[in-house]
């Protein structure tokens, strides 16, 4: 409950998703077994079943092997072994790191920039390709960067502050173009992030590589995630330990976590078509609320390429920060940007490369650089109602009025 009784809307589930019933039944019923995954005996292979049992599930739900499928401690960890994996293996081999070329778009969750920020520091040259206005990374913008050292290339699958749902299986083809005519290979990486909740998650019909996936983004426990990988991709593990994951990701693995995830993705799966009109729906009502009731309002990114329960906008003369602050004392929670950037309260980097980009298209020397500080992020969900929608749009625009009058 919020201030004076008031029930509290939860539209942040774009930083967490509560935990399903299923999933929460799933795992219950996984905490039963006593057994290590590894050792050899009754109770040790009951929870390996479990286990190889959960893994079959989520790679069923990819359309790939079950050997594919590497569990991890969440998506952070996935984007690490997947991004850092494969430099530390090149890093292994006689060549090293020299004369290696790193794609990146300059939109990505801190998890995958600070990767490589380090493939940097590990002597990899490293190119940054920027969204368009609407938040798309353009395969021509891609192509753009390619040159014969070109060895990984990395973009978002949807965006973690806009939702925009990048163009991935377009780009595969220009890489896989580029690589017929150098003669090289290309490893190809997404952050999966919450694309899975609101379109079918093949991997092969993506054209990825490497595909990081968290649970807790996806109505699943918290603490676990998985990384895809394909059998073209060198990747070397970052944990030391008892080989498990096919030697990849040392340690114990969770059985009862395993079981949540799995079963949280199986979820999604029934429920993806019905839910995704519903909140599309919703956020439209949303959008069209705010911006009929808000003066200077501008929505960051396409909607009609986004996923359809993310909403982000910015509000001229309006600081995020405060705003989300009355809207927290109002009952209501939402988010600023990514909430992974613990402690920061600066501007959004992808809000600003898409001002920098449509100051670009129309000639302007100066983005609207205000954009990314004033930015907020709705993001709605399983338990989100029309009733919901009327109180936050009204709520943002009486405090829109409020901190406009003072």
């Amino acid at each position: 409950m919020g201030f004076f009784g008031t029930r509290r809307i939860y539209l942040d589930y774009a930083s967490a998703t509560p935990v399903s019933a299923q999933a929460l039944r799933a795992m219950r019923e996984a905490e039963r077994l006593v057994g290590n995954p590894s050792s050899i005996h009754s109770e040790g292979v009951e929870a390996k079943h479990a286990l190889e049992n959960s893994r079959s599930k989520i790679a069923a739900e990819l359309a790939c092997k079950a050997r594919e499928i590497i569990f991890t401690s969440g998506i952070t960890e996935s984007n690490n072994l997947a991004i850092l994996g494969c430099a530390r293996k090149r890093e292994l081999s006689p060549a090293g790191m020299t004369g290696t070329h790193w794609i990146v778009s300059s939109i990505e969750h801190a998890s995958v920039l600070e990767c490589f920020n380090e493939i940097e520091r590990m002597g990899g040259a490293v190119s940054h390709v920027d969204p368009d206005s609407h938040g798309v990374i353009s395969p021509d913008a891609v192509a753009r960067s390619l040159c014969s050292g070109t060895v990984f290339v990395s973009i978002g699958w949807t965006n973690n502050e806009l939702g925009v749902v990048q163009p991935l299986s377009a780009i595969k083809q220009v890489l896989r173009e580029h690589e017929e005519k150098h003669g090289t290979s290309i490893i190809f990486h997404t952050d999966a992030g919450q694309g899975p909740l609101y379109r079918p998650l093949q991997v092969h019909t993506l054209g990825v590589d490497l595909l990081a996936l968290g649970s807790a983004k996806l109505y699943g426990p918290h603490g676990i995630g998985c990384l895809y990988v394909s059998n073209r991709s060198p990747v070397a593990s970052l944990i030391l330990g008892g080989g498990q994951e096919r030697g990849l990701r040392a340690g114990t693995e969770s059985v009862a976590l395993t079981a949540g995830f799995a079963e949280a993705l199986m979820q999604i799966g029934c429920e993806r078509d019905g839910e995704a009109k519903r909140l599309a729906k919703l956020r439209n009502m949303l959008a069209e609320r705010l911006a009929e009731g808000i003066h200077g309002l501008v929505i960051n990114g396409d909607l009609k390429r986004a996923l359809p329960h993310m909403l982000n906008i910015s509000i001229q003369d309006i600081r995020s920060e405060y705003f989300m602050l009355a809207l927290d004392r109002a009952g209501i929670a939402v988010s600023t940007k990514s909430a992974c950037n613990e402690g920061e309260m600066s501007r959004s980097h992808v809000v600003l490369r898409l001002a920098e980009a449509a100051a670009k298209e129309v000639g302007e020397t100066h983005a609207q650089a205000w954009r990314s500080e004033n930015t907020l992020r709705f993001s709605l969900g399983r338990a989100t109602s029309a009733r919901d929608i009327k109180r936050v749009s009204d709520e943002c625009i009486a405090i829109t009025n409020r901190m406009k009058s003072s």
